[in-house]
């Protein structure tokens, strides 16, 4: 069942409940100025029945229009940031493009121009591959393609290709622990949403941690079927209250801070969504608003012999 079929259910589910209610009052008031005296104490037993039906489905509804309200503002954040994360780009290289027409340029600048286009053209794939995964994970709970990897190996690519990406140098992401390399944390599962998983937790890291990027990575063991990839930040840390959120879809933290960060609010949906699809589970910690946070992806591994 996809979503917006669910999403089209359980709105005339509610929608027919609300009739119901009041189909119901009407009938009960009715009831009560026809009613005969012998029928007085089925009609209070009645009464009373319906009365805590309607206050039921009241407050169902109530929860349900809050849902649906957040839902939509959720929503809205979404498209606001796609569009911004998709005009931007689009924007810049065709300012550059119409540069290059009109103007001869040095080849130094020729070349600068050609450097800033390609970043911006990685940037729209970033992006539109986030959506993609986001609806693939979202849509299936099946692994479809299985296969054995070291996940120690797989961090660690994933570490030098998010320093590449966002232009850091190597001391801006340390990787404090890795696994030793005669005994490899191999696991079976799909490389391409691990890979996708970890990118998310590292991007998510390096863009709030403002203006002092340190951020610590560790793979280790936690005990003989699981082990833990860890990214600590210094950034901005995370509300108490907001912890058990962040992992929903289009969520972001409220506040002037996040408003300036770039996103989509699908980042952590999918570490989720993919620690889900492999057995495994993903938490966070932070001590509050700019003591950054930890992040910690739980996976099932083979036993080690």
């Amino acid at each position: 069942m996809s979503v917006s079929s669910s999403r089209r259910r359980s709105i005339i589910f509610f929608i027919t409940l609300g009739v119901c209610l009041v189909l119901l009052a009407v009938a009960l008031n009715v009831g009560w100025i026809v009613a005969i005296p012998w029928r007085l104490g089925v009609l209070y037993f009645i009464g009373l029945v319906s009365f805590l039906l309607i206050i039921a489905g009241l407050v169902l509804n109530t929860i349900f229009l809050v849902r649906e309200i957040r839902r939509n503002e959720q929503h809205d954040t979404f498209i606001n940031a796609m569009t911004h994360e998709l005009k931007t780009p689009i924007a810049s290289i065709r300012l550059y493009l119409e540069t290059l027409q009109r103007r001869e340029l040095e080849p130094a600048k020729r070349q600068e121009f050609y450097r800033i286009m390609l970043a911006d053209t990685d940037r729209l794939l970033q992006t539109t591959e986030q959506v993609l995964r986001a609806g693939r994970v979202g849509r299936s709970s099946r692994l479809y393609h299985r296969t054995e990897v070291d996940l120690g190996e797989l961090v660690e690519e994933c570490i030098d290709l998010a320093r590449t990406r966002s232009h850091l140098p190597p001391e801006c992401i340390t990787f404090a622990s890795k696994p030793d390399p005669r005994k490899p944390l191999m696991m079976l599962g799909d490389p391409d949403e691990l890979k996708g998983a970890v990118m998310n937790l590292l991007d998510n890291a390096i863009k709030y941690s403002g203006d002092r990027i340190e951020i610590n990575v560790k793979v280790e063991r936690k005990d003989a079927k699981t082990a833990v990839v860890q990214v600590s930040d210094h950034g901005i840390g995370i509300p108490q209250e907001q912890l058990k959120h962040v992992f929903k879809r289009f969520y972001r933290v409220p506040g002037t801070v996040t408003i300036r960060v770039k996103g989509t609010g699908l980042g952590l949906f999918i570490v989720r969504s993919v620690a889900e699809k492999h057995g495994g589970k993903v938490s966070v910690e932070s001590p509050g608003a700019g003591k950054g946070s930890t992040f910690r992806l739980m996976l099932p591994v083979q036993v080690a012999s």
